[in-house]
């Protein structure tokens, strides 16, 4: 088999491109691999721009790319009662895709890209093999000794609990002030709770007359268009209060919540990365982080002469509890705003964010999980190795 190259990387995301620039950022005496990066031509297969959050202890390596970071963060109950809380030595943090991609240009020296759809990957004995189709129709063989595929799956794993997180979120300018710059509204429960699953809004400030604010429901199907419009009008005039505001861009996202196993290692040579390889949380939809730890770990490998598979992104502990919890909630046993409110009303803030990041000890796990309705998870604990894996569009 003739190598086009050594590695292989599918999707230019966050995933890709994380993985691009710490393969291309060897250690000193040792050689970069040659990396090629495919990514969809622009169109209905390369996502649009979004935005990332995550929490970190001083500055990070993306630290220059932020659009803000803040210190503090709260969840409102229903009636909107709910304190700030101060996140210690941790910060929220806000990235937005264009700048993630536009920041890294300059650490990415050395990669070769390829404007393609990747239509098909093979595993070989000796490497792997990706047939590609380009914006004009022609087909191009790649082959690589790895590849590291980010497109999450067609079809999803099979799993016993599977929820969407969905949202649709605007970015207004106020005509008045009419946000705490200083503070995150991480969940705020003052929406229309739905049916089944539960609903919040979310605000990032930007300045005291800037915002992204999102409406976002944790339920089985995503919403219509009109209906995640009407929610955010809602909850910009008759929850916030905002006055006249204008929409100076809109973006909306499906993020998948569910006990599925991903696959890392499909093939001999191939890998899966980023959401396609289980980074995102099940009981939250936060990635970007995980995504951090995957790729950092790969490339580590890769340059001390390793073929690493990309490690598992969450403890199984922290696993096996959202499953728990998502299966409460998709069954209606818990009250989805009472749950999360006394949860951050009886658990410091920045305790909880390091329980989301799977760097908890179990002895803090046991207290977070005396704050949940006790009988309620254990009676769901007993009843998850009981219902069969199922695979659903």
């Amino acid at each position: 088999m003739t190598y086009s190259t050594d590695i292989a990387i599918v999707g230019a995301g966050a995933a890709g491109l994380s993985l691009a620039w710490r393969l291309l950022d060897p250690p000193p005496g040792v050689r970069a691999p040659d990396v090629v990066l495919v990514d969809a031509p622009p169109g209905p297969l390369r996502p649009p721009e979004r935005t990332w959050c995550y929490w970190e202890a001083g500055p990070g390596d993306y630290e220059p790319l932020l659009t803000a970071s803040w210190r503090r963060l709260r969840v409102r109950a229903p009636d909107g009662s709910g304190p700030a809380r101060d996140l210690g030595g941790l910060r929220y943090k806000m990235l937005r895709s264009a700048d993630f991609e536009r920041g890294l240009e300059a650490r990415l020296t050395g990669l070769r890209r390829i404007e393609a759809v990747v239509e098909r990957v093979t595993d070989r004995p000796d490497g792997a093999e990706l047939a590609c189709r380009t914006a004009e129709g022609g087909v191009r063989t790649l082959r690589a000794r790895r590849v590291y595929d980010s497109r999450p799956p067609a079809v999803p794993p099979p799993a016993r609990v599977a929820l969407l997180q969905h949202f649709q979120g605007w970015f207004v300018h106020c005509a008045r002030p009419a946000f705490a710059p200083e503070t995150v509204e991480l969940m705020d429960f003052r929406t229309p709770q739905p049916e089944h699953g539960l609903s919040f809004g979310y605000v990032l400030p930007l300045s005291a007359r800037a915002a992204l604010v999102e409406y976002t429901e944790f339920s089985r199907a995503p919403l219509a268009q009109a209906a995640y419009d009407e929610a955010l009008r809602h909850y910009t005039d008759r929850v916030l209060g905002l006055g006249p505001f204008r929409v100076t861009a809109t973006e909306r996202g499906v993020i998948p919540m569910t006990d599925g196993r991903y696959d890392r290692r499909p093939g001999r040579h191939v890998f899966r990365i980023g959401t396609a390889g289980g980074a995102v949380r099940p009981s939250t939809g936060y990635a970007f982080a995980a995504v951090q730890r995957q790729t950092r770990f790969v490339a580590d490998g890769v340059h001390a002469g390793r073929t690493p598979v990309p490690p598992a992104a969450h403890p199984a502990r922290a696993l096996a509890m959202d499953a728990v919890l998502l299966r409460a909630l998709d069954a209606g046993r818990i009250d989805g705003p009472a749950f999360f409110t006394r949860l951050f009303d009886h658990v410091p803030a920045a305790r909880l964010l390091r329980f989301l990041d799977g760097t908890t000890r179990p002895a803090e796990e046991l207290a977070i999980g005396l704050c949940t309705p006790v009988l309620t998870m254990l009676r769901t604990a007993a009843e998850l190795p009981l219902l069969a894996r199922r695979t659903r569009s």
